[in-house]
């Protein structure tokens, strides 16, 4: 199989970084005036990538469309080249940003049809990255999650122990303590402190279990018995004093660019809604990947008040589909926060333009955007997120505009997204449930588009 073949090629290639390489921890006698750590999403490795004349040829995962303008970096048609997500990793070892730790949100393998792949090939292309950053971090703790691709038949996640689960359970052994790993065997979820000294706890989620086309999970009120574990969890960590950090896959609340889809199944949403309203005083943050682009969401009580920020991050993946006009810049991005009380003050979002990496052979990783400069707000609380929604809903708001530039991580700047388009944006940044959404959508949509 050439994706197994072209596996072994970029597993040689994962000899960068030596120990004492990689981004140093805060040393633990003083605290940092500010904490940093890194997120990066949908990587999806296409091992067969290369270039050659015949374009149908290039990759895998364009599915023998002709790739549209293939150079070292990829191509918008394909999934991502070894060279761009080695070039990813190599700019955040190099970016000069102290981090005490990575967050990683899932989905390795390509997007091919699911014949092309086997669970052994998934499970190398997740060996493959882990490898790859555990080389070049060799002292940076990381926080995995998976993702659907992750998972052979794509999408199937069970709700019992299998052989992919075992696997990155032994693959991020180095990461994980021993309860992380025992809940990770079981059921692809786990928590962990980020270090003993720190009040702050990581829970990664499976929502994978909650996704639409997951037949494993259909009709099951709490799949691997999730929902209790996580509610057990919060429990803990409000009687400790922990704070929570929520890493997952899919991410709750409604897709961005359509009306009245939830990323994963309603009543799963709901749930999870309800849970994290309840712990909204314990959870500091969110972040989820999956959609490949960049947004945010502010969740709020049953009355309306902000209680919770949530990011999506934009993949390092380029790909789309041949019937789509736009796509996302790869890109990665840094979270600063209060190391005291672990609240997020600012986020820096870096890409990387496909087109110029291109065109001059080597790749220059840029700030895109730092979110509190671009749009001249406080910090990363759920009220200054919820104040600058506000600004995205009125009529012509050159926020939304950038907003809207930065959601394609400035693939075109020309792309437009009015009336229809900007309500459904700005309802599925202000609205996470079905009630709340519907109501948004009747204010904002009938009111300004009737």
């Amino acid at each position: 199989m050439a994706l197994l073949g072209a596996l072994v090629c970029c597993l040689l290639l994962a000899w960068r970084g030596s120990p004492g390489f990689g981004l140093p921890l805060a040393p633990e006698s003083s605290a940092p005036a500010v904490g940093q750590f890194w997120h990066v999403t949908d990587l999806h490795l296409d091992p067969t990538y290369h270039i050659t004349d015949d374009h149908t040829k290039v990759c895998a995962s364009s599915k023998g469309v002709n790739a549209s303008n293939p150079g070292p970096f990829g191509d918008v048609l394909c999934d991502s080249p070894y060279h761009l997500i080695l070039s990813a990793f190599d700019f955040i070892k190099n970016s000069g940003q102290e981090a005490s730790f990575m967050i990683w949100t899932g989905d390795s393998p390509p997007h091919v049809p699911v014949h092309e792949l086997s669970t052994d090939s998934v499970i190398n292309v997740i060996a493959n990255m882990t490898t790859t950053i555990q080389s070049v971090f060799p002292n940076l703790q990381v926080f995995p999650a998976l993702g659907n691709h992750d998972y052979w038949p794509q999408d199937q996640l069970p709700v019992v122990t299998s052989k992919v689960y075992n696997a990155v359970a032994n693959l991020w052994e180095p990461w994980l303590d021993e309860e992380a790993i025992h809940t990770l065997r079981k059921g692809g979820f786990y928590s962990q402190k980020v270090s003993p000294n720190l009040n702050l706890r990581i829970i990664s989620l499976n929502t994978n279990l909650y996704y639409g086309p997951n037949i494993m999970t259909l009709n099951q009120t709490d799949p691997a018995n999730q929902f209790e574990w996580l509610e057990k969890t919060l429990n803990t960590s409000q009687q400790n004093k922990e704070k929570v950090y929520i890493i997952a896959h899919i991410p709750v609340g409604y897709v961005p660019h359509s009306r009245n889809i939830t990323a994963m199944r309603e009543l799963y949403n709901e749930k999870l809604i309800d849970i994290f309203r309840r712990y909204s005083n314990v959870i500091a943050g969110q972040f989820y990947g999956h959609t490949h682009r960049d947004s945010i969401m502010v969740l709020s009580d049953k009355k309306g008040g902000p209680v919770n920020s949530l990011f999506v991050a934009p993949a390092v993946t380029p790909v789309k589909s041949v019937a789509e006009k736009l796509t996302n810049n790869p890109g990665v991005r840094l979270f600063q926060y209060d190391p005291h009380d672990y609240k997020l003050l600012d986020m820096l979002q870096y890409y990387l333009n496909l087109t110029d990496a291109n065109l001059k052979g080597e790749s220059d990783w840029k700030l895109e955007y730092m979110l509190t400069q671009t749009y001249d707000i406080e910090d990363l609380q759920p009220k200054s997120l919820y104040a600058l929604a506000k600004q995205f809903a009125v009529l012509d708001s050159e926020q939304f505009i950038k907003y809207y530039n930065y959601f394609f991580v400035s693939y075109d700047s020309s792309a437009i997204c009015n009336g229809e388009c900007k309500s459904y944006h700005v309802c599925a940044i202000m609205s996470l449930d079905r009630i709340s959404y519907e109501d948004c959508l009747k204010q904002y949509y009938i009111k300004h588009y009737p």
